[in-house]
């Protein structure tokens, strides 16, 4: 076995990086974002998709006719703004910059223009273009919204706790509520890519992100990673373990959101909720690997994938990335089986037309890794 470059001790994953592997971070990036703002959408039928919103524990922080802006109870930016068009798409994500300085910076390096922003409480933004072709803006909030009443963690009776007067709960019932499970915040986002390592270096070069973990193909790890989870460098204040998920792919799209709710009884009750309202689950409930969230996924009228999470890791700089074999199973460390629509392993004329087209272009995608990435997801 070749030397590790960093002892990893397998802080959160079997391996560490061997010598002349990606480092994971780069070393003079441009600016560091502080986190993910909002994404942004684009929808023919607001109504609907504020009934959706509501259903999946949204908050509405303005509507006007043409856009919907969605919130969490957290104070800060919020989360998701849908805006009217005629067909359903994924515009591209908002990242937050630390200071208002990072944006004249980040225009001055890149070309662009720093241009007001019609976030509610205004602000500030950059827009620019990722490898891939996604539009990125870098924003800074004038007037972050104010935070609103959270939904209460419920107090558990761990079996640890002296069977006395002073347990954590005593002649009290636990009765979660069924009601939506409130979103608290965005957490991440999850991209595929035709142009992987392009498109990370960009990020890491570009925004300052750094990566918690890499997936490679069995066989295939000398080719270099296939997919990272990447987090916001922070410095010694933990942040996500990944604010942003790539992965190499066939095509070029938005894969799922993630939004992080009170804890698990939140999320299994919401999901109660959101069943009875016929909503289709893509898969969950279950514990995640990388990361080790507490997840739950659902499909949204328009087929966006969306999903609950409680309990993920925070990381500081200091973690190095861990690197695993990419598989279908090592996505989770219990719950049901991967689903295929969760995989998007369905076949489809569009699908199979993506995947033509990644062949034959100028792409990262070739048969052998086309053909290491279908067993991956079926292992």
């Amino acid at each position: 076995m070749p030397d590790l470059v960093t002892p990893h001790q397998d802080l959160h994953s079997e391996r560490g990086a061997l010598r002349g592997e990606h480092p994971g971070r780069s070393r003079n990036p441009v600016i560091k974002a502080a986190d993910l703002a909002w994404l942004e959408f684009e929808k023919p039928d607001l109504e609907r998709a504020e009934v959706f919103a509501r259903d999946f524990g949204f908050g509405v922080a303005a509507r006007t006719p043409d856009a919907l802006w969605l919130r969490g109870v957290f104070g800060g930016p919020p989360c998701m703004v849908i805006r009217a068009a005629p067909v359903s798409r994924f515009v591209g994500p908002v990242f937050r910059a630390a200071e208002r300085a990072d944006l004249a910076r980040l225009a001055r390096v890149t070309g662009t223009s720093v241009v007001p922003s019609d976030v509610p409480g205004g602000g500030e933004a950059v827009a620019l273009l990722d490898p891939s072709g996604f539009p990125v803006r870098v924003a800074h909030c004038a007037e972050p919204l104010a935070a609103l009443p959270g939904q209460r963690a419920l107090t558990l009776n761990t079996g640890a706790a002296p069977r006395t007067r002073t347990a954590p709960r005593v002649d009290v019932t636990q009765r979660a509520p069924r009601e939506p499970a409130r979103v608290q915040r965005l957490g991440h986002v999850v991209l595929e890519t035709r142009v992987f390592r392009r498109t990370l270096d960009w990020y890491l070069d570009t925004l300052g992100l750094i990566v918690s973990d890499f997936l490679f193909l069995d066989g295939q790890r000398e080719r270099g990673p296939t997919m990272a989870f990447i987090r916001c460098d922070r410095g010694g204040v933990p942040a996500d373990h990944h604010t942003l998920a790539l992965h190499l792919g066939p095509g070029t799209g938005y894969v799922h959101s993630a939004y992080q709710v009170t804890d698990l009884d939140a999320l299994a009750a919401g999901g109660e909720y959101l069943t009875e309202r016929g909503y289709q689950r893509s898969w969950g409930i279950g514990r995640h690997i990388q990361g080790s969230q507490l997840f739950d996924y659902w499909r949204d009228p328009d087929r966006f994938m969306l999903e609950h999470f409680a309990d993920g890791d925070l990381f500081t700089c200091d973690v190095e990335a861990g690197w695993a074999p990419m598989s279908g199973s090592g996505l989770a460390q219990w719950g049901p089986p991967v689903t295929r629509d969760f995989l998007g392993a369905s076949p489809s004329p569009a699908r199979l037309r993506e995947v033509l087209r990644a062949l034959r272009d100028d792409t990262e995608l070739d048969p052998p890794r086309l053909l290491a990435l279908l067993k991956a997801m079926n292992s």
